[in-house]
């Protein structure tokens, strides 16, 4: 039996909400939890609910980070002139963008992405 989970007003979490993705969407979205620095199932809920999401600077945060930017460069150095890049790139170098800067402002009380 799993463990009782509750919300931050003491509600209990009892419902399971399940669907489908395509991998390139799982892989998408697994990359935004990371650097949000939340938990998958945090993370959708405040997504879905349409709550900005703070990113807080901590060890897991800076290591997503470090790591999708060695990947998102590896795939870069794989692509030649001229090509296209994907949108799924592009979407990534746009997360890691707006984390960073939410980290940058991070004294000033962190940044939402969106």
């Amino acid at each position: 039996m799993s463990a009782k989970n509750l919300d931050r007003q003491n509600r209990w979490r009892n419902k399971t909400v399940a669907f489908r993705m395509s991998p390139e969407e799982a892989e998408q979205l697994d990359v935004n939890v990371r650097l949000s620095g939340l938990s998958k199932q945090d993370y959708l809920i405040w997504r879905v609910l349409q709550r900005e999401i703070k990113v807080v600077g901590n060890p897991r945060v800076y290591k997503a980070l470090k790591n999708t930017m060695a990947e998102v460069l590896e795939e870069l150095r794989r692509i030649g002139v001229g090509e296209n890049v994907s949108d799924d790139l592009l979407d990534i170098i746009k997360q890691i963008n707006t984390t960073l800067n939410g980290l940058k402002e991070e004294g000033e009380g962190g940044k939402a992405i969106s």
